[in-house]
């Protein structure tokens, strides 16, 4: 059960169509996501109002194309499987979006199953 958020610096929909359906895409072929189980917040930022950071870190060149993609996620999942998931997020990123791989930012940060809640207040996957 991932919920993912995208933000994008002057995206437009169909740009944000795009890389939430490369997220998911990869979510699914990589660490075994249901194709209903689908939440994402996909934000474009105009440079004004809003703003996106961002620099050479490591040596990756970035720029007005940046993805920061946040993924929230039960843990559980290997290293190799999560290495996986970005390289084709990233692939499918490109694919998609046109969006160069080192404008991909993508953070993963694992909860567990009590931490979650579909709706109706309670917790459905806890034990």
């Amino acid at each position: 059960m991932p919920l993912v958020r995208i933000d994008a610096l002057h995206a437009t929909p169909d740009r944000l169509d795009a890389l939430g359906r490369a997220v998911h895409e990869a979510l699914q072929e990589t660490v075994g996501v249901p194709p209903d189980d689908h939440f994402q917040i996909l934000t474009s930022h105009d440079g004004t109002t809003g703003r996106l950071r961002y620099d050479d870190f490591l040596g990756i060149h970035r720029d007005e194309g940046i993805a920061y993609i946040s993924i929230t996620l039960r843990a559980g999942r290997t290293p190799a499987r999560k290495k996986a998931l970005y390289r084709r997020i990233a692939e499918l990123a490109g694919e998609y979006a046109g969006t160069e791989p080192g404008n991909v930012f993508v953070a993963l940060t694992e909860n567990e199953p009590i931490d979650w809640s579909f709706g109706h207040g309670e917790a459905q996957y806890a034990n």
